[in-house]
């Protein structure tokens, strides 16, 4: 009887992705609470929070693609040590003007060892542990995006400011230094030339959209649950804490809901565009009880909904990906599917604070469920072409 190999230890990478939504969640918590102490304007604010996301968006496909050409564990390592050099820049920053600088070089080098981070998940467990493996690593993730306000408003609060860029930088050189140290070095595969054409193809690919429509649905989502929920609470008069938590309530659940729905993938491949769909549901419905019926029981109902949600579709989003992604262009198809995630992250909160300012919020919130589930049926609909011909890619080696 072989002997069953074991699951390699991924645990450099799940600090990668913890270090990444801690840097971009706690810091823009942080900097919204210190506006008047380091002497920043509103439109200052606004430039110096957009420009991580910015870097993001344009960087990600790019570092992917180059994840393919050198191999993902250089661009991890080089990632997170820029950015702890950023972190530290950060820290010592006297002016906005440096400030922005390091916000934007964070969300440079994010947007390089994320996308690779994803990749090297992808190639190093296989699509048949893939599920699971992407549960744990979202899981952390969203620890990242709960805990980042938390942690920082605890350390500037005893230390101040330098602190939270302080912490960022020694986490970031941690996860490379266990990378460096525990992750190994995936070979380069030869990849084929393809012709805009073929690539076009790729791109617009039943096994590709659908993944990434949905994702980029329960992005835009969790940005309107984690942006204008507090916000409802205050206006009904609910203790500002309590709002926050909130929020609280949609990353715990997630994090709690992601390795065990990643299973799904790995047991009942079958199930994957079903499950996800189902998903998709719990967003649309989350979102339209708040709309239909604002309360403190309905905003609680409403984040377990979208912890949910987020927790089902996450996982299982990218372990297709990786399943139906060719090993010689995951780097490149786990940038396009983050680059997908950061337009709905962008667009959700733009969509409803439009509506809201033209109207009002709970209208704004039952437009966004609107779109939700127009793009979550056509997500759905692609994953469902997708799902009799999806197929397990060849392992490595």
């Amino acid at each position: 009887m072989s002997r069953v190999t074991p699951p390699p230890r991924l645990s450099p990478l799940y600090l990668a992705g913890f270090t990444t939504a801690f840097g971009a969640h706690g810091v823009a918590a942080a900097l919204g609470t210190e506006t008047d102490e380091i002497g920043l304007t509103f439109w200052a604010l606004g430039l110096i929070l957009a420009l991580y996301d910015i870097a993001e968006v344009i960087l990600k496909p790019l570092f992917g693609a180059l994840s393919d050409r050198i191999g993902t564990k250089p661009v991890i390592v080089g990632g997170l040590l820029v950015f702890a050099a950023a972190s530290v820049l950060g820290a010592f920053a006297a002016s906005p003007v440096l400030l922005a600088v390091a916000r934007l070089a964070q969300g440079g080098a994010a947007a390089a060892f994320s996308p690779a981070s994803s990749s090297a998940v992808a190639r190093l467990v296989g699509p048949g542990q893939a599920g699971r493996s992407f549960g744990r690593y979202g899981s952390w993730k969203s620890l990242g995006y709960a805990g980042g306000p938390i942690l920082g408003g605890v350390l500037i609060l005893w230390l101040g400011l330098p602190a939270l860029f302080v912490a960022l930088a020694v986490l970031a050189a941690a996860a490379a230094a266990l990378t460096a140290w525990r992750i190994p070095a995936l070979p380069v595969l030869p990849k084929q030339r393809v012709t805009v054409r073929e690539l076009v193809r790729q791109s617009t690919a039943p096994a590709f959209l659908g993944p990434v429509v949905l994702l980029a649905t329960a992005t835009a989502t969790l940005g309107v649950a984690v942006g204008f929920f507090p916000l409802v609470a205050a206006q009904l008069g609910v203790n500002p804490v309590v709002g926050m938590g909130v929020v609280s309530v949609i990353a715990v659940v997630s994090a709690v809901a992601q390795p065990r729905v990643g299973g799904i993938h790995d047991s009942a491949a079958h199930l994957v565009g079903p499950t996800m769909t189902a998903g998709a549901v719990l967003l649309v419905g989350g979102l339209a009880l708040v709309a239909v019926a604002p309360s403190l029981p309905s905003l609680l109902t409403a984040a377990v909904l979208v912890g949910l949600g987020v927790g089902i579709i996450t996982p299982l989003g990218f372990a297709r990906l990786a399943a139906t992604t060719p090993a010689d262009r995951m780097g490149r198809a786990m940038g396009s599917a983050e680059l997908g995630r950061e337009i709905g992250d962008a667009g959700g909160p733009i969509l409803v604070g439009a509506v809201a300012a033209a109207s009002a919020l709970p209208l704004a919130l039952g437009a966004m469920a609107v779109v939700a589930a127009g793009s979550a049926a056509a997500g759905g609909l692609l994953a469902a072409r997708d799902a009799h011909g999806a197929t397990a890619k060849p392992t490595e080696g």
